[in-house]
């Protein structure tokens, strides 16, 4: 028993580990962080801005938002967003729709064939054509629309050479209907998409189209397989930012367009100056801002959707 308790006596006894650091939480890094001198320095110069945007951005959306949901007897209610989606006002809203996203796709097919043209041009005959296509959109769309009321009018010089060249069925009705302000939106969306599909072939590698044409690949495979996947997140945001620009414009449908082709802008324009109805004229507004929001969002996915099939084309 006194060996087997000396030698127990004699056994080391284990060490007592330190008990493990535990990293500082979020709250002791944010006071850290905004106890450094830049961190307040930077806060200090943001202040301005933040307040600029909730001052002139967030605050009338949340009046208007409010606005919206309030009935004329002063209790909160749905009807105006009930109304927008209803009888002509829902007509209106597809019209919308529906021109938006001719716009869009007239705009793409023309801005791609016009962005590749000039970057197979030589950079001064490049800078020369991308000034033609942007100096017209500083000038006045007010301006720019009434140049196409003379051109595409009845007597204008559209029809004028279509007569003069006995096409048939010339002249024809180019004002006042949708194709009037298909062509309106058009040349005022051109300009945007242009310069992002400019910009992203710019940035492709010629290369890569040289290698696949030496393998032996034809000049539509090559367009279908290297070249178009290269450009395609530049189509998708032009086309969906000429969308989100088409949706709330006014003055082009206004002027170049016929009562059926009355878009949600020019609605809202009718139901604040002659109806005094603001409420239906908020309900419209979020609509807008809700159908901007969801064009943000398909983008998002799309580009999401597009690293993933790439990372898969990589990997196999």
């Amino acid at each position: 028993m006194s060996m087997a308790g000396s030698a127990l006596a004699t056994k080391p006894q284990p060490q007592s580990q330190p008990a493990p650091t535990t990293p500082p939480g979020r709250m002791s890094r944010l006071r850290r962080a905004l106890s450094e001198r830049r961190t307040r320095f930077g806060l200090l110069n943001a202040a301005p801005v933040v307040v600029y945007l909730l001052i002139l951005f967030v605050y009338p959306i949340f009046s208007t938002l409010l606005l919206s949901l309030k009935g004329e007897e002063g209790g909160w209610t749905l009807r105006w967003y009930t109304d927008a989606f209803q009888g002509a006002d829902l007509e209106i809203l597809l019209t919308t729709l529906r021109i938006s996203a001719e716009t869009s796709l007239l705009s793409l097919v023309i801005g791609f064939l016009l962005a590749n043209a000039v970057t197979r041009l030589k950079p001064l005959w490049a800078g020369l054509v991308m000034l033609v296509v942007i100096v017209p959109h500083f000038i006045s769309a007010l301006v720019r629309t009434y140049g196409w009321i003379i051109l595409l009018g009845e007597h204008g010089v559209v029809n004028n050479v279509l007569t003069d060249l006995h096409f048939p069925g010339a002249p024809f009705q180019l004002l006042y209907n949708e194709t009037g302000v298909v062509i309106g939106t058009t040349s005022v969306m051109l300009p945007y998409t242009v310069l992002l599909l400019y910009a992203v072939m710019r940035g492709t590698d010629r290369r890569l189209l040289a290698a696949a044409a030496s393998m032996g690949a034809g000049r539509i495979t090559i367009f279908r397989r290297v070249y178009l996947p290269l450009v395609a997140p530049g189509l998708v945001n032009a086309g969906v930012l000429c969308f989100i620009l088409c949706l709330g414009y006014y003055l082009t449908p206004a002027l170049m367009g016929g009562p059926k082709q009355t878009m949600v802008a020019s609605l809202i324009d009718d139901q604040v100056m002659k109806q005094n109805q603001w409420n239906g004229a908020s309900a419209l507004g979020i609509i807008l801002l809700l159908l901007t929001f969801a064009g943000l969002l398909l983008l998002c996915l799309l580009k999401s959707a597009g690293e993933a099939y790439r990372k898969r084309g990589t990997a196999s």
